[in-house]
């Protein structure tokens, strides 16, 4: 497969759906049998074209994790690291997302999890462990936590 067909397959896949530059870097380079000049050309095109910007695919990241995962800010952030994403881009997708709407996402993931684990001594430890696993800050999961076990 030639370079031209390649930066076609993937301006076609990149107008269906968000992808950050690494990810488009690895399928070039995949495409291109690791020829990484010519994958490195192919991802410049696409993103001096417009077809791969970090910023918006760290906003749509961020309000679809928020959204329908239910992840918390910090989870967030961390998974767009991993990504290779700057942290200032990643924390400026934070924005993004709507602050009430992750509260009552986050209370109402524990009072789910709170009804599995209300019987048990250590309630309160689980729940807050679960709490900061979907990546939440303490100090939130905290409160909804003495809430739920009073």
């Amino acid at each position: 497969m030639t370079s031209e067909q390649i930066l076609d397959r993937l301006q076609r896949q990149c107008s269906r759906r968000e992808y950050c530059t690494r990810d488009v870097l690895t399928k070039a380079l995949k495409a291109l049998e690791g020829d990484r000049d010519a994958a490195e050309k192919i991802v410049s095109s696409l993103v001096r074209d417009k077809y791969v910007d970090d910023r918006r695919y760290c906003s749509a990241f961020a309000r679809e994790k928020a959204h329908l995962t239910g992840w918390g800010p910090v989870k967030i952030v961390h998974a767009l690291a991993a990504k290779g994403i700057s942290m200032e881009t990643a924390r400026a997708a934070l924005k993004e997302i709507d602050a009430p709407a992750a509260g009552k996402k986050l209370q109402k993931l524990l009072e789910a999890k709170y009804r599995t684990v209300k019987d048990m001594p250590d309630a309160r430890l689980r729940l807050l462990r679960y709490g900061l696993s979907r990546g939440y800050e303490y100090d939130e999961v905290d409160s909804v936590c003495r809430s739920l076990v009073k």
